[in-house]
């Protein structure tokens, strides 16, 4: 009886994961389609939608910080950074005491396009989450605070590697 509740539970887990990972993939689709409806590169829209959301919680980035969120080297940041200003989709402003920390502000008509490209899923997802008791809801955001922290933690640590090859010579031919 008690195996058999823990495969119960191991399948649910697994059932879990696969319904975390299909909305990744809808998240980056979405992502993808939001780049295109801009007619911007993908990375160039994250990065935008990233400053955007940090402006939000109130919490805006710094270039060394956007750098990080989206996985570029700095001076592809910089790069980034530049084609997104010359086309007024975001602005470098030095707000802080220390003139040198550059705080990272989106055009006020980003706000705008992502609340058009947005707005109709947040409502929909609004709706569906409207279904669920607050008790369960507390629940949910606790159980996405500790897989995002676990994943937060894995990422810092991993450590980039180059894959291994499956053939034996590493794909060269002896």
């Amino acid at each position: 009886m008690e195996e058999a509740m823990r495969d119960d539970v191991a399948e649910r887990r697994e059932r879990l994961m696969e319904s975390l990972r299909i909305y990744g993939g809808h998240y980056a689709e979405l992502s993808r389609r939001f780049a295109a409806w801009l007619g911007l590169h993908s990375t160039d829209a994250t990065a935008v939608l990233e400053i955007a959301a940090a402006e939000e919680r109130g919490t805006p980035l710094s270039p060394a910080r956007l750098s990080e969120r989206i996985s570029l080297s700095t001076g592809a940041t910089t790069a980034l950074l530049n084609r997104l200003e010359a086309a007024g989709h975001i602005t470098r402003a030095r707000e802080q005491s220390d003139r040198r920390i550059v705080t990272l502000r989106s055009g006020g008509h980003i706000q705008e396009r992502a609340d058009e490209f947005f707005g109709p899923l947040a409502h929909r997802l609004d709706a569906t989450m409207s279904h669920y008791p607050p008790q369960l809801l507390e629940q949910f955001e606790a159980f996405m605070a500790g897989l995002n922290t676990t994943m937060d933690t894995h990422l810092t640590e991993q450590v980039p590697a180059t894959p291994r090859s499956p053939h034996p010579t590493g794909g060269r031919t002896p």
